[in-house]
């Protein structure tokens, strides 16, 4: 694999097919002659080749029965960042004809489009991590529409330590509590970067009641959990619940569904089989 710039406009082999216009970086797989976009390559480091990795990032934890459509990972998001990103290049052409090619070079989409990649890439690394530290112990729903809502669940677990509803979400910085509480008060809220956060714990409320709106039995847990797959932690800083949400990142996520018992074999997979349908992909 080599980095360079693109003689001539070619299209991601991996799971973005994003359009990659003449002069962007991208790498190169000489055997295989196909290109990559950074960010594609970047999640899928240390893998045999980054299409592969995609690939099985976006399949089942397992080798999931027919039954069971377990969606890909970010494919909703990032379908709305191609859109966005279309509707720009559009435009450009539109009011600058044949110097077009030349500002698409000079610029880029705004932060208002790219993070809809970014949540995107967010969404595939959990996947892959997930695959990875979990093998065949849990299956992981992606990408799920909610009934009478234009909403989607980033990823529904379903694991020996039952359901967990997962957002994913690809921020930068420190990922921290603070309690803002005054002197006889305590008000512990959710901090990344520096920026208060607590509405992403607390925006998990519905998606965890949609989630067992769509169960047969009332008796399995349902938990909710806000993944940062690219943040930051400080030294011995450990994952911690807010409004009942726990906090972490993908290799302790995992660590997490994977400590308590209380699901079998069969009734995963039964599980599994009746949200797909109640909660088909996106």
């Amino acid at each position: 694999m080599k980095k360079l710039a693109l003689r001539r406009s070619d299209k991601c082999a991996a799971v973005c097919g994003l359009q990659l216009p003449t002069g962007v970086e991208a790498w190169w797989d000489s055997q295989g002659r196909k290109v990559f976009c950074v960010s594609c390559y970047e999640i899928t480091l240390g893998a045999d080749s980054p299409l592969e990795a995609a690939e099985n990032a976006n399949s089942s934890l397992s080798e999931a029965s027919p039954m069971i459509d377990t969606g890909h990972a970010g494919k909703s998001a990032l379908d709305e960042y191609q859109r966005r990103h279309d509707r720009r290049e559009a435009r450009i052409e539109a009011k600058y004809g044949r110097f077009a090619g030349v500002v698409k070079f000079l610029t880029d989409d705004p932060q208002s489009t790219l993070a809809w990649k970014q949540g995107s890439i967010g969404e595939q690394k959990l996947a892959k991590a997930f695959a990875e530290n979990l093998g065949e112990r849990a299956i992981l729903l992606n990408d799920r529409k909610v009934p009478k809502s234009r909403a989607n669940i980033d990823h529904i677990a379903i694991a020996p330590s039952g359901l967990w509803d997962i957002d994913a979400k690809n921020y930068t910085g420190l990922v921290e509590q603070r309690d803002v509480g005054g002197f006889s008060t305590s008000d512990i809220r959710l901090f990344v970067d520096g920026r208060d956060k607590t509405k992403l714990a607390e925006a998990l409320e519905w998606q965890i009641n949609a989630v067992r709106a769509s169960l047969d039995d009332d008796d399995i847990d349902v938990r909710g959990a806000l993944c940062f797959t690219d943040a930051q932690w400080g030294w011995f800083a450990k994952p911690f619940s807010i409004r009942g949400v726990y906090v972490s990142g993908p290799n302790a996520l995992s660590r997490k569904i994977s400590e308590v018992d209380s699901l079998s074999e069969e009734r995963i997979w039964s599980v599994a089989e009746r949200l797909s349908k109640q909660l088909p992909s996106k």
